[in-house]
């Protein structure tokens, strides 16, 4: 074999080591080191110290928490064509696509569209790579521990909604309740209606059928408030149990649910800060004549004053837990609780508004 035939098998299969590294199968790919490639965010949080994987004794990997995550680009950019499949960028750009795995944000849209309020991007024709694209989706070659780590994500609200907008709602800083919270709020603390949440996730039961089907109870009846990198926006709480331990996490979420905004009284002085600042706690999941009945509104998250039921199930059916250990508490994604100086905000009534047009 001659030098200049050589030469060019080195090219090749240069050439196809690069491809296979631009397609995310390579170790020194950056999009093999983004969260969408490791799921390093689920597994921290579950794995670090006070995480669900105390009460456990299971590493995120042993159950199929691992088969979620994208091992290749074919989960996004496979397009079938005939009998065979082509690299398709519009794939990729079809919220359809995402869809398949962020299925908590498609039961949000289904939900919403049941009950006529659809988040106001959905309405107008957005599809999930309008907002998140390419860093979101590819990374930087950064391995994050959590997608709210500090420049894993670029998504922001204020990248569209500036003074100057002219595709977008224009920000306006003097509009009352801009003026009000200034810089103390986030966008979504006003403007996420609702948050989903899963409760009581059944882990036993999940280990034993392998199917998350029948092992969670999902609401979207409240939004809870907390502390998130110096502002208050909007979060979520998940619960779990295995055997008859029990856990709670909270953190900061932003369910896709974005509407025009919450009333003052929605939030100041409304029934669950009064029930806390009276030294009661918000009855958030309760269990009443074998149905789950979940609180509505907007409730501060402070962990201690927040009551949650907890469920074992035996034939298909859910039944109270008594007794065993106090829940284990766990704070996610660098979220933390509303503070006393912001709960007595809270507790002042504020003047009742009417509703805002286009809620």
């Amino acid at each position: 074999m001659g030098f200049k035939s050589k030469l060019w098998i080195v090219a090749l299969v240069f050439g196809l080591l690069t491809v296979v590294a631009t397609l995310g199968l390579g170790k020194e790919s950056f999009f093999g080191k983004s969260l969408h490639a490791t799921g390093n965010g689920m597994k921290y949080w579950y794995e670090t110290k006070g995480g669900f994987m105390e009460l456990t004794g299971i590493p995120y990997d042993k159950p199929d928490c691992k088969t979620c995550h994208v091992q290749s680009c074919d989960a996004c950019h496979a397009e079938k064509e005939g009998d065979k499949w082509v690299f398709s960028g519009a794939m990729a750009h079809q919220s359809t696509t995402c869809l398949k795995c962020h299925s908590r944000e498609k039961v949000t849209f289904d939900v919403d569209k049941a009950i006529n309020s659809l988040d106001v991007h959905m309405l107008a024709g957005f599809t999930c790579s309008r907002c998140h694209r390419g860093h979101d989706v590819h990374g930087d070659g950064t391995p994050y521990e959590s997608m709210r780590s500090p420049g894993a994500m670029k998504v922001n609200c204020r990248n569209c909604h500036t003074p100057d907008a002219t595709e977008a709602p224009q920000f306006d800083a003097d509009l009352k309740p801009h003026k009000v919270h200034g810089d103390k709020l986030d966008c979504a603390a006003c403007h996420v209606r609702s948050t989903l949440t899963c409760n009581n996730c059944h882990f036993d039961r999940f280990m034993k059928t392998g199917s998350r089907k029948g092992t969670f109870i999902v609401n979207k009846d409240w939004l809870l408030l907390v502390n998130y990198r110096g502002k208050v926006t909007s979060g979520t709480a998940m619960t779990l149990v295995t055997g008859n331990k029990k856990f709670v996490g909270y953190g900061p979420y932003l369910t896709h649910s974005v509407f025009k905004g919450h009333l003052c009284q929605d939030c100041h002085a409304n029934q669950a800060v009064q029930l806390i600042t009276a030294g009661k706690k918000v009855p958030i999941f309760k269990f009443e004549q074998g149905k789950p009945v979940f609180w509505k509104g907007v409730v501060p998250a402070v962990s201690d004053k927040l009551d949650w039921v907890f469920l074992d199930q035996k034939d298909d059916k859910w039944l109270p837990i008594t007794g065993g250990p106090e829940p284990l508490v766990q704070w996610v994604t660098y979220g933390s609780p509303i503070t006393e100086d912001q709960l007595k905000n809270l507790a002042k009534p504020q003047k009742a508004e009417e509703e805002p047009t286009g809620k």
